[in-house]
């Protein structure tokens, strides 16, 4: 199963490189967009949880390092408060 990163600009323009055990995550974000950061936080915890979920099929168990991506994405987004204006920008996919 292909792991892939996913880079994200923050709205203090400070950028994370975050990982997804699964290709999954591509169908739930494109380069270029740009996103809330309740909205990012809400689509990142789905693809991550469904990317876990493929690890599980494959291999019998959830991925613990999706889980832990999912929480650090969490912690940084409370950095930020819930600003509609805040955005995240998908700034690269690999």
């Amino acid at each position: 199963m292909p792991a892939i990163h996913f880079h994200v600009r923050w709205p203090d323009g400070s950028e994370d490189q975050c990982y997804s055990p699964s290709t999954v995550l591509k169908e739930y974000f494109q380069v270029g967009e740009r996103l809330s950061v309740d909205a990012f936080v809400e689509r990142a915890d789905i693809a991550l949880e469904a990317a876990s979920q493929r690890v599980e099929q494959k291999f019998g168990f959830f991925c613990s390092s999706a889980m832990d991506q999912s929480t650090a994405i969490k912690a940084k987004a409370q950095q930020f408060g819930n600003n509609p204006q805040d955005m995240v920008e998908i700034i690269r996919i690999d």
